[in-house]
């Protein structure tokens, strides 16, 4: 069956326009979330100059299994992204609906295997507090660890929300969905979230494993 032809807002001349616009709203968007994360990684680098034997020393106490295979789980979901964008781009409707399906569940996995970590720590009494089990610096090394993780896992119950919603836009629009940008810029928001992460392994869990 043929999908109806997309009508371009009045105030796009066509949808070359509509799509330029769109993508330069979510880099404009990106770039702020860039001067968030940055800030809060410049604090942690710095600090870690500072203390940087004892924050090494802390590093090890992370669960490096753990983080390693969730790197692996959401380097996956980058390529299921991907794909999606590509079905979507190709009208491929029950591929795009099998791709933003995988991604979401990928990015789950991640939360379930996270949850267990944070609940590893607490059990080990590394949560920042006044039953923490370690010293004044460890405790340092992990309330930037509980943060950065926390915000990062917060931007991927958004992104996972995101691809529910346009699955369910997708199911249901009667527009060609070549014809729309919400999966591109879903796409680049996902891939932000999965470059984030690669910064924050290393500085989180392999500082102190080197050599």
């Amino acid at each position: 069956m043929t999908e109806v032809r997309a009508a371009v807002p009045i105030q796009f001349d066509d949808p070359a326009q509509q799509r330029e616009a769109a993508a330069l709203g979510m880099w404009v968007f990106l770039a702020a979330e860039i001067v968030f994360f940055g800030g809060a990684l410049v604090c942690y680098a710095a600090a870690g100059w500072v203390h940087g034997r004892e924050f090494a020393l802390a590093s090890n106490d992370s669960n490096l299994v753990l983080g390693a295979v969730n790197t692996g789980v959401l380097l996956t979901s980058s390529w299921t992204m991907a794909l999606a964008v590509h079905a979507g781009r190709a009208a491929r409707r029950r591929r795009l609906l099998l791709f933003l399906g995988g991604t979401a569940l990928l990015g789950t996995v991640f939360l379930v295997l996270k949850g267990l970590e944070y609940r590893e720590d607490w059990l080990h009494q590394l949560v920042p507090g006044r039953s923490f089990a370690r010293s004044p610096v460890a405790q340092l090394y992990f309330t930037f660890y509980f943060i950065l993780t926390g915000i990062h896992a917060l931007h991927l119950i958004v992104g996972i929300g995101l691809m529910a919603a346009l699955a369910v836009l997708a199911a249901r629009t009667r527009e060609p969905l070549s014809g729309l940008n919400l999966f591109e810029n879903a796409g680049l928001y996902w891939h932000f979230v999965d470059i984030v992460w690669i910064f924050l392994f290393p500085l989180l869990y392999l500082r102190g494993r080197h050599g």
